[in-house]
Order: C-alpha cells, then sequence, then structure tokens
C-alpha cells in the first residue's frame, strides 16, 4: 500500500503517542481544528491482522503483541467487520 506525506497534524499525533505499542485513550488537539468540536481525539493502537473474506466482506482483529499470556485468552482482543451491503 502506497503511503502520502504526513501532514503537520499527523506528525503531532504520532509524536505523541512514540512510546505507544498498544492502547486506546484521548490526545488534545489544538485549539483551531474544526474537526474535533471539544477540542479531544481518541485514539486506538494496535497492531491489526487483515482478513480478506471476499471483494465485499473484510475483517480486522487487533492481536495482543504478548501473545495473549499474561491473562491465558485465546483469539484476538478486538475485531472490527465490514460488509458491503447493496
Amino acid at each position: 500500500m502506497r503511503r502520502r506525506q504526513m501532514g503537520d497534524e499527523e506528525l503531532q499525533v504520532m509524536q505523541h503517542l512514540r512510546g505507544v505499542s498498544m492502547g486506546a485513550g484521548v490526545l488534545p488537539t489544538a485549539s483551531d481544528h474544526k474537526d474535533y468540536s471539544d477540542g479531544e481525539m481518541t485514539y486506538m493502537r494496535a497492531r491489526f491482522e487483515r482478513v480478506i473474506g471476499s471483494k465485499d466482506s473484510e475483517a480486522y482483529y487487533m492481536i495482543n503483541p504478548d501473545n495473549n499470556i499474561n491473562n491465558g485468552a485465546q483469539g484476538p482482543e478486538f475485531s472490527i467487520f465490514f460488509v458491503r451491503a447493496q
């Protein structure tokens, strides 16, 4: 996948999340940023595996970097499914 050059806003977010390997939370945004009316941006950073079921469906599975050793659970921590409805 080809990536575009990061803008100033994306660079600022990546600098804030530099030390985060996995997690979710809220970051403050610049007061002049019109897309976030409450002054906060929610983020989720993790490793996802992408699985394509067909041209109309795909799924993303969040994988624990500790391989679920700490909690004894099996399988992904979080799943997102996309299905094209016509």
